[in-house]
């Protein structure tokens, strides 16, 4: 079955630093955009970065392989080489982990490498990548 590009659309409460920090960090082409939205090539998918005014939402962690992992959050799974190019970028534009790029289960079934971090806005990103994509849903 060919993947389908998914649409996601999230809050920011400074679209101009939002928009500095998906276009100028993680180096994501931008596409169409107003004053209060911009689209974004996000690995082949389509994300939205609409305004929204701050509010005092409460974190949400789960522990997962003993990290304390935010919830919600999205992102992508990559191949396993552009994972890696990407972590290293990310490290050279100084981005704040939430969880520094490691092997999560390493050597059990579902073995990946994975990060998190946050836009500015606070919305939590996870980007991982399987050395066996078999390996995605595996119980």
């Amino acid at each position: 079955m060919a993947l389908s590009p998914f649409h996601l659309a999230i809050p920011v409460s400074n679209l101009l630093e939002c928009k500095n920090f998906y276009t100028n960090i993680l180096n994501f082409e931008e596409g169409r955009s107003s004053d209060h939205w911009v689209d974004y090539n996000f690995f082949g998918h389509q994300l939205v970065i609409h305004y929204k005014p701050k509010t005092d939402d409460n974190e949400h962690t789960n522990s997962v392989d003993g990290k304390d992992v935010p919830v919600p959050h999205f992102g992508v799974v990559l191949p396993w080489e552009t994972f890696q190019q990407f972590a290293e970028l990310l490290k050279l534009k100084g981005i704040t982990f939430i969880i520094e790029p490691y092997i999560r289960f390493e050597g059990l079934v579902g073995e990946q490498a994975t990060m998190f971090f946050k836009d500015p806005s606070g919305n939590a990103l996870e980007f991982k990548a399987f050395k066996d994509m078999s390996q995605l849903f595996a119980k």
